[in-house]
């Protein structure tokens, strides 16, 4: 499999390097990413880790399945543990992972807390052989899972304040006195019989709703409901 193609599965899953998203299976991106011995992409595995247990897609057992070669397959688990060090380095909490550091073995635990020492510290760490920055793995980890948390987070408070919008304007106007509102405030050009009637009849309502001593009037009074 070319290594682009690899590239753009993992975009699918939130480490986007060739910006490209389609549907993707995440167990087997995963393991590819693992075979890969990109530092690139073992870099983003946190990202992807993260995302696809989000979605409901990780299965550890399926990953392991997709690598046949031992030192793959040791590489898996030390990301693992570097993926978890990650994520309680940035105080994330995953049921999963929780789960998942009591299964292991003490040996393990104590790699884990390696890691977690190594990210903390900003010192430099050995996975399946490769030296890896804990400096570029949380820069990475920042820039790729959290700008998308903050987009989700902007884009779900940006629904509730026009839903809450709407709401209020619902409680003022009519629909077609709404609509025309909406109108104006987007910027969209009004017909003749349009204008005609916000200005006859929703521009009074605009200008009381914008009236400094009303809204403070206003303010008080809901204040002792």
């Amino acid at each position: 499999m070319g290594n682009d193609e690899l590239l753009k599965r993992v975009g699918a899953l939130g480490f986007s390097l060739l910006g490209v998203e389609e549907n993707q299976n995440a167990n087997l991106t995963l393991a590819d990413m693992v075979k890969s011995q990109d530092l690139r992409l073992w870099e983003g595995f946190p990202v992807v880790l993260a995302n696809s247990t989000e979605k409901e897609l990780f299965n550890y057992d399926e990953v392991n399945r997709n690598l046949f070669n031992p030192s793959d397959k040791s590489s898996f688990d030390l990301l693992m543990l570097m993926s978890l060090a990650v994520y309680r380095c940035f105080n994330l909490k995953f049921f999963w992972a929780v789960q998942f550091y009591k299964s292991l073995s003490q040996d393990k635990k104590n790699k884990f807390s390696d890691f977690l020492e190594k990210l903390r510290n900003n010192g430099n760490f050995n996975v399946g052989g490769r030296e890896m920055s804990a400096e570029r793995l949380k820069t990475a980890f920042e820039n790729y899972y959290f700008s998308q948390s903050k987009t989700t987070l902007n884009e779900l408070l940006s629904a509730k304040d026009e839903l809450g919008l709407e709401y209020a304007l619902s409680q003022v106007f009519s629909p077609k006195q709404k609509e025309l509102f909406l109108k104006k405030l987007r910027g969209e050009k009004l017909n003749k019989t349009e204008k005609e009637y916000f200005s006859r009849v929703v521009k009074k309502k605009v200008l009381a709703l914008a009236n400094p001593q009303l809204q403070k009037a206003a303010q008080k009074v809901s204040e002792s409901f």
